[in-house]
């Protein structure tokens, strides 16, 4: 992902405190005590989370004296839970925790706290617990795919939607909450679920959009609560044929999406919510606290729409992500 001009000077502050003497929860050190940041990660099922755990360590890696210690609970909370207590036994300074579709573990971070290890969230927000959060804001980019999606259809046709899941999960909900609360003011518009969850990866977002197109004859537009589903979604729609008949929208600002943007195929649009972007984001706002900065409690990015009119500002080839 192509930084813009405010994250990049957002990195330069960031990098200078990094310079200076960090403190942590457990008192002072020096700049050249080694830094040990735990990252805990809720799942590595996906690409988008592959490329968040990655994009922190090749930030960290500017530092010398920073070890990551990553884990991965692989969807387990229980696991999870282990896991940061295992990262307060190794007395790490700082934890970054993607929570994935984790609504919530108040027990873990009651220990966090009670070690006094600063911890931020990064892409999945908690309700309390936490020293910082960064972040999408997932129901404004569901209302920007939302109206792009009622413009290209002229306010008339079939619209599909494929949800990541489970039934809870409030970045899914939000998404596609925001894309509804524009389209469902459109009475010219139907809007048909698909059957199951796709669980976030592209051979679910496959397999439910086999389904959809098996059951209708006629599909408009494709709504997608992640571009790895959507990318499973087209390579169903070029399969059965049908790529003319209908356009794709995502989420994420993915690459291998951002091509297809690129390349004028009906992959459409996508809201930007780059992994790599917030991981280092994540890891930068860890360091600036350990530098002693009071950080905002929440930052939400920049999400733009992103379309063919605007996709070369954001394709990078070599984004982790």
């Amino acid at each position: 992902m192509k930084r813009s001009l405010v994250f990049s000077l957002v990195l330069v502050v960031v990098l200078l405190l990094g310079a200076c003497t960090p403190t942590t929860g457990t008192g002072g050190t020096t700049a050249a005590t080694t830094i040990k940041i735990g990252v805990a990660n809720f799942s590595q099922c996906c690409a988008y989370f592959i490329g968040m755990n990655d994009s922190i360590k090749s930030e960290a890696s500017q530092y010398s004296n920073v070890t990551i210690i990553s884990t991965d609970a692989n969807g387990d909370a229980a696991k999870l839970n282990s896991d940061i207590e295992d990262l307060i036994t190794q007395k790490v300074d700082g934890i970054i925790i993607s929570g994935a579709w984790l609504e919530q573990l108040p027990s873990a971070m009651d220990s966090i706290s009670k070690a006094g290890i600063p911890v931020v969230l990064v892409d999945r927000q908690w309700k309390s617990g936490y020293t910082s959060y960064v972040g999408p804001n997932n129901f404004m980019i569901g209302q920007q795919n939302g109206q792009y999606i009622v413009d290209r259809l002229n306010r008339q046709g079939v619209l599909v939607v494929l949800k990541g899941g489970p039934a809870d999960n409030s970045i899914g909900l939000d998404r596609t909450n925001g894309m509804l609360d524009i389209v469902s003011k459109v009475t010219g518009i139907t809007v048909i679920n698909a059957p199951d969850f796709g669980g976030w990866s592209e051979d679910g977002g496959l397999e439910q959009m086999e389904n959809l197109l098996a059951a209708n004859a006629k599909i408009d537009a494709v709504f997608c609560e992640n571009d790895s589903m959507c990318l499973g979604a087209q390579r169903a729609i070029a399969d059965a044929g049908r790529s003319s008949e209908m356009f794709l929208c995502g989420v994420d600002g993915q690459k291998e999406a951002l091509l297809q943007i690129l390349n004028g195929s009906n992959y459409a649009c996508t809201g930007l919510n780059n992994s790599d972007q917030i991981g280092r984001t994540g890891f930068n706002r860890l360091m600036n606290i350990l530098a002693g900065a009071t950080p905002p409690k929440d930052t939400y990015l920049p999400s733009p729409l992103i379309t063919i009119d605007n996709v070369i500002k954001f394709y990078d080839p070599n984004s982790l992500f």
